[in-house]
Order: structure tokens, then C-alpha cells, then sequence
């Protein structure tokens, strides 16, 4: 008899500092069921429980092979085990581990059609859930595996495990994902782009949390009156107490132990006032900075239009907690399923919030068009707005406003030279097509060009709509000397000596349509005649100058775990308190 494709697991839904009714707050995830081997280690992800500061090897994940009545379905280790025993045990802090990465993987394959890779061309990550004693988790392409730190409570009283906080399992997950859809959006740039992969993670964590009913049920009037009866008092479901209750904080254990402030979130950004200069200030130049305005935008989209849903729901003075929790769930789940399906209309290189913005609104107009239920798109672009986030296509006529237009009725692409059954997965194929098209997709004729991936895709829409297209991503990249800029319309930065190698870069998205046809040419030239480009060269040069990427010894190291260290700093919070003063 065959497995059942799928199995439950017990793990906790947010982090071991929130709990209901002085428990544990625990959740099931439903994820693939595979044949695993101790770690636990499978198909996608390897527990390798190995701790750097004490040198250890702990023999962690043990194989519980019980299985439920039908004999097909593993029975729930944890479903049963006391919350004492729950947090010492490190064969749960490696089945949570495992649980939520496959549960993101899961998600990512779902919404994208098609299964995901990770960037460093192994099929397995390798995860560390006690990697090392530190306020710190991060993901390495290098080392090819996410590490998850721990570190002593503020009054040394206990251990902070972040490997048991679901949201930074998710997040750091995320950045693995994200970097094997788009390799280059780890390289140095501007600090939107930098902002984008903090930005992307921190929402798929927090969506992630909200699509499951339970929680969302548990946590929208955690804190707040009525949390014992069966429907939440109206009062209570206003913008201003939503973002101030426990779903909208992300890490709140670590954040509690980092600030000494009990109930205190790592990033709560849905709080960030609206303002659309956030971007041009200097404050907003640092990674996570900037990635906090995208949260807020999005976050604040959602919760538009969850309060929206819930005018017409129950009675004058409270709404159903069931049926609140429900409308929250769909909607999270809609929303994140857009925002994972936009990566593959967003530029390969060089990214802007701006081109973010274009691709979701692109992702869920070829699926949803309609969008009569939620409105989504509309919101979107409201709070977009709101927080300086022009959409970088004004969209064609009788498309979504915002969303990318076609290539223009009048580019004459030739398709009788390849063949579309090869171009489906073959990248020298598609780099043929690329070639014979060259003037069409303004390639630079000396710059080098790689056909990075070749990914189809089968989408199925809310209405059981198929949408079925191939997506193509090229690079390219030309080095010049400084002297040279001038020459190509691009600014050289100041004080850069005209002897420094200077390296240029471009490349598309191109998406196909079922029967071969190119669909979108989502991206930046090396070098075109149109300012917006050399205008974006001049920007990404001086950012990179400013920042000493040209010095001698300068590492590019995608160095997550710097980046994250700053979190536990005093620059972090003091800048959040520069950033309240701002606004």
C-alpha cells in the first residue's frame, strides 16, 4: 500500500514566548511525507546538528516510525509531549527546523508551478540548528546551509533557541529560495535591492504565519478583551489595535531578549507611518531600513483589506472569531502566493521596490483578473503609493494599471531559426533565440551574456484557470574602465581613478507564453539610448564607490550573517528611534 503523499507535524506557531492560557502556542504543519533518515535528513534538507563554539556533534532528529490507524501516515511525534520536555529536547528543535523549511519549500513550489531550486546547484541545504552561540541565524550560499544561532536570555536565565521561533525559520528559508530564483540579487547595488531580500523574507515569514486559521484565530485579539469568548469585540478590530496585537510582530522572543523589553517584536514595521519620501532619506539607505518600508506597504494592504472583509461579518458589537480567522487565513495565503509568483516577473538584475511592485501586479493579473473578491491589486497599489512606491510600468491598455506591458506589436521577434520544445529546457537553445533576436532585446554585442535559468511552469488561478509559460533569465555583464564611462552616457563617480575596471550589468526576465511567443521582457540593458538606464548605472556605480566595494581587498562575500548581527545591536535600535524622531 502507498504512503499517503503528505503527514502532520507538531511545532510551535510562533515562538516559545507566546503561549495561551500559560501553554505553549503549538500549531500542525501538513508536510511532505518522505522516507527520512536520522538528522532528520531527506530529499531537500539535511539536519546537520553540528555547534562551532563547542565543537560538537549532537545526535539530534531520532526516527519515530509509529504510524496512524491506516498504516500509511507517521503518527505526530510531538503531538503529545509536554511543553517542558518540548523545549529541551534537540530532536524537536531539529524536526521544527526541518518542519518549517519544507513547509516554506512546499509553499514556494505550490505558488510558483514548478519544483525550486537552491542557488549553490546542490538539491540538499544543509541546516544547523544550534550552529553556534550568538543573537544570530543566516542563510550561506557558500556554505550552502542555513545556521541558526543561541544565545543566554537578557536575566541569564534560560537559553534563546532561534531555531524555535517559526518566523526566523521561515525568513532565513526564504532567503535561500529567493536566491535560487535570482542569483544576482545578493550582489552588491543599491540598498533597494539589499533592502528587498530582508523585505521579501520578513513577508513570506509573516504571511506564512497568518495563512494558518488557527493561529491567526488564537493571536488577532491576543492581549485584547473577550479573548475567551467566541467572537472578538468590533472595537477591537481597527488598523491601529490590529498592528499593535502579536501577529504583526516578527521574532518576538529575540526581539524581547534583545531590547530587555517583555513582548517587544524584532521588526513590527506595519507600525511605520505612511510616507512616500522614506526612500530618498539617508536613514532609509541601510538594508533593513529600507526593507521595512516594502513590509509596511504590504502589511498594510492586507490589513486593509481584512478589515474590509469583516464590515459585513456578524453582529454590530463583535464578529466571529472562526470566521474572522478564516477571512484573515485566505487572505494571507492569496497574498502570498502572489508575491512568490511575482519574483518571476521582477528583472534579474539591479532590482528597484518599483519593479517589485510591476511584477506583483503582473503575477496576479494573469491568473486573477477579475480580482472581484478582495480587490487586492487595488489596494496594492494604494499603499504602494503611500509609502513612495511608483509601480515602474504604467501597464497597457486593457491590462492591470501598473502591471508590465508586452514588447511592442512592432518588435519583430523571429522564431523560425529555434525550437520551443528545446528552448523549455534548454538553456543553449533559448540563448540561440536570445542571439538571432539580439537587436530586439537590445543586447550589448561586447558585454558577455548567460542564460542563468530556464524554468516552466504550470499555474492554476482561483477560478481552476491554467496558465501555462516558460520563464528565461539572461545576464549580462560588460567591464570597461572608468575612464571609459563617459563615453557610454554612464557618470563616473567622483574621485574614481580613471584606471579602475568598472563592471556593468544587465539581463531580462522573458517569459513565454504556452505556444513560444514572448509574453514580457522584464528587465535593464548593459547600455541603451534611454536615460532610465544610464541614469540606473550612474546610481549603482556611486552607491557601490561610496560604500568602498572598489577597494583593494573589498570582499563581496553574501554575507547574511553580517547583515543580521546588526539586528542585535545598539545601532539597530538606536536607528529605530532616529527613524521615530524622522517621522
Amino acid at each position: 500500500m502507498p504512503y499517503y503523499p503528505t503527514r502532520k507535524l507538531t511545532i510551535l506557531a510562533l515562538d516559545p514566548s507566546v503561549r495561551v492560557d500559560g501553554k505553549l502556542f503549538r500549531t500542525q504543519v501538513e508536510i511532505p511525507n518522505e522516507v527520512l533518515d536520522r538528522g532528520p535528513r531527506g530529499y531537500r534538507v539535511h539536519v546537520i546538528d553540528y555547534d562551532s563554539t563547542r565543537d560538537a556533534l549532537y545526535p539530534s532528529g531520532r526516527i519515530r516510525v509509529s504510524m496512524n490507524c491506516d498504516d500509511r501516515i507517521p503518527k505526530d511525534p510531538w503531538e503529545n509531549t509536554s511543553d517542558a520536555d518540548l523545549l529541551k529536547s534537540l530532536d524537536f528543535h531539529a524536526w521544527m527546523t526541518y518542519a518549517v523549511i519544507m513547509k516554506t519549500l512546499a509553499r514556494f513550489e505550490f505558488a510558483l508551478g514548478r519544483r525550486a531550486s537552491w542557488s549553490f546547484g546542490g538539491h540538499q541545504i544543509q541546516v544547523s540548528p544550534h550552529a553556534f552561540s550568538d543573537a544570530n541565524a543566516f542563510y550561506s550560499d557558500q556554505a550552502q546551509g542555513l545556521f541558526f544561532g543561541y544565545f543566554p536570555s537578557f536575566d541569564g536565565r534560560r537559553t534563546i533557541f532561534t531555531c524555535l521561533s517559526h518566523e526566523i525559520i521561515a525568513h532565513e528559508t526564504t532567503h535561500a529560495l529567493l536566491d535560487g530564483l535570482r542569483e544576482r540579487y545578493m550582489d552588491p547595488s543599491s540598498p533597494q535591492q539589499a533592502g528587498f531580500h530582508e523585505a521579501f523574507a520578513d513577508i513570506v515569514a509573516l504571511l506564512s504565519v497568518f495563512s494558518a486559521q488557527s493561529v491567526v484565530a488564537r493571536l488577532v485579539d491576543a492581549g485584547m478583551p473577550n479573548i475567551d469568548t467566541m467572537g472578538i469585540d468590533r472595537m477591537n478590530l481597527t488598523p491601529e489595535k490590529l498592528r499593535a496585537s502579536a501577529l504583526f510582530g516578527l521574532a518576538s522572543e529575540m526581539g524581547s531578549e534583545l531590547s530587555g523589553i517583555h513582548g517587544q517584536a524584532l521588526r513590527r514595521s506595519v507600525a511605520l507611518p505612511p510616507n512616500s519620501d522614506y526612500l530618498a532619506s539617508p536613514l532609509y539607505q541601510e538594508a533593513h531600513m529600507c526593507g521595512e518600508v516594502l513590509v509596511a506597504a504590504v502589511l498594510n494592504a492586507f490589513l486593509d483589506i481584512w478589515i474590509q472583509r469583516l464590515v459585513a461579518v456578524g453582529s454590530e458589537s463583535s464578529v466571529d472569531r472562526d470566521r474572522a480567522s478564516e477571512e484573515g487565513a485566505e487572505l494571507a495565503d492569496r497574498m502570498l502566493t502572489i508575491f512568490i509568483r511575482a519574483i518571476d516577473y521582477c528583472p534579474p538584475t539591479d532590482l528597484q521596490f518599483c519593479d517589485f511592485a510591476s511584477g506583483v501586479l503582473t503575477a496576479d493579473w494573469e491568473l486573477n483578473p477579475k480580482d472581484d473578491k478582495y480587490h487586492i491589486r487595488e489596494a496594492l497599489r494604494k499603499w504602494f503609493a503611500e509609502f513612495g512606491i511608483k509601480p515602474s510600468s504604467k501597464g497597457a491598455h486593457g491590462h492591470e494599471p501598473g502591471s508590465w506591458e508586452p514588447p511592442p506589436a512592432n518588435i519583430p521577434f523571429s522564431y523560425d531559426r529555434t525550437h520551443f520544445e528545446s528552448m523549455k529546457s534548454d538553456p543553449d537553445e533559448v540563448f540561440r533565440f536570445l542571439w538571432v533576436n539580439r537587436k530586439a532585446f537590445l543586447l550589448n554585442d561586447q558585454a558577455l551574456t548567460r542564460v542563468l535559468s530556464v524554468r516552466p511552469c504550470v499555474r492554476t488561478g482561483r477560478d481552476g484557470f491554467t496558465l501555462r509559460e516558460t520563464v528565461v533569465e539572461y545576464h549580462q555583464q560588460l567591464k570597461v574602465f572608468a575612464r571609459e564611462l563617459a563615453g557610454l552616457n554612464v557618470q563616473k563617480p567622483e574621485d574614481m581613478p580613471d584606471t579602475t575596471e568598472v563592471t556593468l550589468y544587465g539581463g531580462n526576465a522573458v517569459v513565454f507564453d504556452e505556444y513560444g511567443h514572448v509574453k514580457y521582457s522584464i528587465g535593464n540593458s548593459v547600455l541603451s539610448s534611454s536615460d532610465k538606464h544610464q541614469t540606473r548605472q550612474s546610481a549603482r556605480l556611486k552607491y557601490l564607490w561610496d560604500h568602498g566595494d572598489f577597494s583593494p581587498g573589498a570582499s563581496k562575500l553574501r554575507a547574511f550573517a553580517n547583515m543580521h548581527r546588526l539586528r542585535s545591536t545598539g545601532w539597530y535600535r538606536s536607528a529605530n528611534i532616529a527613524r521615530d524622531e524622522e517621522v
